[in-house]
């Protein structure tokens, strides 16, 4: 690459890294491969000496700038040294070179078009102590915008750069400003060549804004100064627009539903920030970096305790953790059903062995008997023979049944209820030990179980053929329904908790063990309110319907 011009000996000239209106970036390298960038001031010094008045000016800031240095920060670029060129006495300023890339490329392709809410907060607390650095000796950037913050890919921090507007003078400033600052980035009071520390805490609030929403709130359509003029005016009056709409709007298309809605859960404090670095009278903003970054470090480290989590947040975690209990006590009850039915099986196993040693038993003595008839009576050979033959028959026909029909019944399992999760009760239709047969030496075909009129649980009616719960097996208090005198339709609601037990009379002694649960979307007609309790009448899909009195508190309103 061929030398533009000699900038100081020891440092070479490798090329423009950028040019704007505060003047140009370039790549230098000195002796020794160290690669620096070196920021290279537009307007060049008539006489370098103390006679001239931008001279001294420019040896002030840079004095200044060097403060910065005194102590390293993370956050801010290396100032290494400054000077004015060889050839044409252009003031410049020598910093390391950050390696990586710009917050303007990080919003673009590849890149998402946002940040996350943790990498934004990172950015915050990063930059805000940048700030925070260069205001606790006096300097102010007065040039911070996105392509001012690189991501340094060998540390992982975000590094302020280019102090070339903070060693300009003020009409320097000015001047550079309004012919080519970014304006989209600018504080209102820069328009009239005012450089406050608020002014940076405007242009970070834009920064921020910015990597939340994809877009600064005022962005520049083109490069004429018609459209540079609508942009001051509206830092100067306009509101900036809602940017959680914003957000929401640029969202990627890639991220999963579940991410979205996360990131759309930006801290309130983060939100309040933003909106108070961009107010348009620098005295409500936050007065300096100092000020500002002790803020983001007090709420966001509350944040990591708190778990930032607001009454939305904490409400799906709850119905989270309540369902996950739910599901855990469920899979308990099936580990102890497979257990019962476990221990049902090897009973069988043990008793399906004993008739097979009773068989081979019976068979010896018919074999002994065999023997003790005479070899001449045909007769009597022949029926020991149809007697084996028969009784063989019933012992293999009882052992069958005791191996496929025993086990259907369950026996052991009558205290464990099913785990059913559908939009009705979740029942226990499990046979009680009462009903259960045990083994006899005969073998007994199932009866079908006569159950009584007044045997039926009065908590719901079925068109199924299978036998309901009476009132003893169900336990249900003992107390009669009460039913309202003037049922008339009070409200809609819809379960809420997890689950939500009927009761005989609006009053909690009287709970049955009937209930609704959570994944019930239906919408439940209230007949009456009384003592924080509704009554409804309830009718599932297979035709069972319950009635009963309903704690308010397990259910919400369905707007009609």
């Amino acid at each position: 690459m061929a030398k533009v011009f000699t900038i100081t000996e020891g440092l070479e000239n490798m090329g423009a890294l950028k040019t704007g209106g505060q003047g140009s970036v370039y790549k230098g390298r000195r002796i020794g491969e160290i690669i620096t960038a070196v920021k290279l001031l537009p307007t060049p010094m008539h006489t370098v000496n103390e006679t001239d008045k931008h001279f001294r000016d420019f040896q002030s800031e840079v004095e200044k700038l060097k403060k910065v240095n005194e102590v390293p920060n993370p956050n801010v670029v290396k100032i290494l040294s400054s000077g004015f060129t060889e050839s044409g006495s252009f003031p410049f300023i020598e910093m390391e070179f950050i390696e990586g890339p710009d917050l303007e490329e990080l919003l673009k392709p590849p890149h998402d078009p946002i940040f996350t809410i943790k990498e934004a907060i990172k950015l915050a607390e990063q930059l805000s102590n940048a700030l925070a650095h260069c205001h606790k000796v006096a300097v102010k950037h007065g040039d911070i915008k996105s392509n001012n913050v690189k991501l340094n890919v060998h540390t992982g921090n975000y590094v302020l750069l280019d102090f070339g507007l903070a060693i300009m003078s003020d009409e320097q400033r000015r001047t550079s400003l309004r012919q080519a600052g970014a304006i989209e980035f600018m504080a209102p009071e820069q328009n009239e060549g005012e450089m406050l520390f608020e002014t940076d805490v405007y242009s970070f609030g834009i920064i921020l804004y910015e990597v939340l929403c994809s877009t600064v709130p005022f962005p520049l359509k083109d490069k004429g100064e018609t459209a540079r003029n609508m942009v001051r005016l509206a830092h100067m009056e306009t509101p900036p627009p809602d940017l959680l709409g914003l957000r929401k709007n640029a969202m990627p298309a890639a991220w999963e539903n579940a991410k979205k809605e996360h990131e759309m859960q930006v801290p309130e404090w983060l939100v309040s920030l933003v909106y108070k670095c961009i107010e348009k009278n620098p005295e409500n903003r936050f007065k300096n970096g100092m000020e500002l970054h002790e803020f983001i470090v007090l709420n966001s480290t509350l944040a990591v305790k708190k778990g930032e989590l607001n009454e939305e947040q904490l409400t799906r975690l709850m119905e989270e953790k309540r369902q996950l209990q739910f599901d855990k006590d469920a899979l308990q009850k099936t580990i102890q059903t497979y257990q019962a039915k476990e221990k049902e099986s090897s009973r069988l196993q043990n008793d399906l062995l004993q008739k097979d040693r009773e068989l081979e038993a019976l068979r010896q003595r018919v074999s002994g008997l065999k023997v003790e008839r005479a070899p001449s009576d045909k007769g009597v050979s022949k029926a020991a023979f149809f007697a084996l033959l028969i009784l063989t028959a019933g012992i293999s026909a009882f052992a069958a049944y005791a191996l496929f029909f025993k086990k259907e019944q369950k026996p052991y399992t009558a205290k464990v209820p099913s785990y059913t999760r559908s939009d009705t009760f979740v029942t226990n239709n499990l046979p009680q030990q009462s009903d259960i047969k045990r083994d006899t030496p005969k073998a007994v075909m199932p009866q079908p179980r006569q159950v009584k009129d007044t045997q039926l649980n009065t908590e719901a009616s079925t068109i199924s053929d299978r036998p309901e719960r009476t009132d003893k097996d169900s336990a249900s208090p003992p107390s009669a329904l009460q039913v309202p005198a003037n049922p008339h339709d009070v409200g809609h609601y819809r379960v809420a908790a997890s689950k939500t037990y009927f009761h005989n009379a609006p009053d909690a002694s009287t709970q049955r063990k009937g209930y609704l649960n959570q994944w019930n979307k239906s919408v439940l007609t209230a007949l009456d309110d009384e003592n924080g309790f509704v009554y409804i009448i309830y009718t599932n899909e297979a035709g069972q319907t319950s009635k009963g009195w309903i704690r308010k508190a397990d259910l919400e309103i369905v707007d009609d």
